[in-house]
């Protein structure tokens, strides 16, 4: 069982690594009264550090009454009982009505058991970056949600590795971080193949992407539906002074968007789910009703939020895909 790690691109200087190592193990019970540290010298050998390095993490875990040492022996868990808390970096994107759910249910899944910190870079690289150097080596745990932010694959590698969770989005770069995240290429696919007869009275599918903070994947899995089964299709960077032609499916990521084709709908005299259809991304109460009910593409939040918890607090390393489904409603 390892019990000392050490990141050597980390920016957290080594020995308040081998002392926040010790003390998690000692939280994540790793670690009981009486048990013997790795000796200095194998510290030193597997890591490539002085002794000095070493001995002033020790020494600094005898002043806290944690270890004691026995001379020509070792060094040896004192005590159990201290003042170490479990602190959890948090940073989203933006706070909307999903990413509330995510956290209520990742904070009631945690339960007082670790201090949570919550920031939002709001797709903005420099705030991503300030936030996170800032935060580094600060906290236990670093829960980090990237969306599609270019070089933020290399902010996140500054942070201690086998600290930090992704969610939400990942991506190729981020492949070696543990993640609870959605699918999006399979996710659009799936739905749309699963709304393919409800669709096949309809002429033509647009999918409303602006491409500033939505997700790539929905685009590669919106075109791989038309191709597999050969749907007129367009990618339209937004709906602004556009009409409605009878006959569209609109595919709508961004809630503003879904206004915007409503209202314009109503001034064309428009009916959804008969002259036009609507799939919006993310369900909400509210969709529900609107227009007699908004057909949606929509993962589980609240499961996302406490499955990251679970994961979290059973120091596990998996990499899991959150559900999505297709939710009729008669826009469609």
């Amino acid at each position: 069982m390892k019990i000392i790690t050490i990141e050597s691109q980390s920016g957290i200087p080594k020995y308040k690594q081998i002392i926040a190592a010790v003390e998690i193990a000692i939280a994540e019970n790793r670690l009981q009264k009486g048990d013997r540290l790795p000796s200095v010298n194998k510290i030193c050998l597997e890591f490539s550090i002085s002794r000095d390095t070493v001995l002033l993490a020790y020494e600094e875990l005898k002043k806290r009454g944690i270890v004691f040492a026995i001379l020509g022996k070792g060094y040896y868990i004192k005590s159990v009982e201290f003042s170490f808390e479990q602190r959890y970096f948090v940073l989203f994107d933006e706070l909307n009505a999903f990413k509330e759910d995510l956290f209520t249910s990742f904070l009631e899944t945690i339960d007082n058991r670790a201090q949570i910190d919550s920031f939002f870079h709001h797709f903005n690289l420099e705030m991503f970056r300030k936030l996170i150097n800032e935060s580094n080596g600060n906290y236990s745990k670093y829960i980090i949600m990237p969306t599609n932010l270019n070089g933020a694959a290399a902010v996140i590698k500054t942070l201690p590795k086998n600290d930090v969770y992704i969610l939400d989005q990942t991506n190729e770069e981020l492949s070696e971080y543990p993640s609870v995240h959605q699918n999006f290429v399979k996710d659009i696919f799936s739905a749309l193949s699963e709304a393919k007869p409800l669709l096949e009275k309809y002429n033509k599918l647009l999918l409303i992407f602006p491409g500033y903070k939505e997700p790539l994947g929905m685009v590669e899995g919106f075109q791989k539906f038309a191709s597999a089964y050969g749907f007129d299709t367009t990618v339209i960077p937004n709906f602004e002074n556009k009409s409605i032609e009878k006959g569209d499916v609109y595919i709508i990521p961004n809630d503003r968007q879904l206004v915007e084709v409503i209202e314009q709908a109503k001034k064309q005299q428009l009916h959804m789910g008969s002259d036009y259809g609507i799939i919006s991304y993310n369900d909400t109460p509210l969709k529900k009703i609107v227009a007699n009910g908004i057909t949606t593409i929509s993962t589980d939040f609240t499961a996302m939020g406490s499955i990251l918890a679970e994961m979290i607090l059973t120091n596990k390393k998996n990499q899991i895909e959150n559900k999505s489904q297709l939710i009729v409603r008669s826009s469609l």
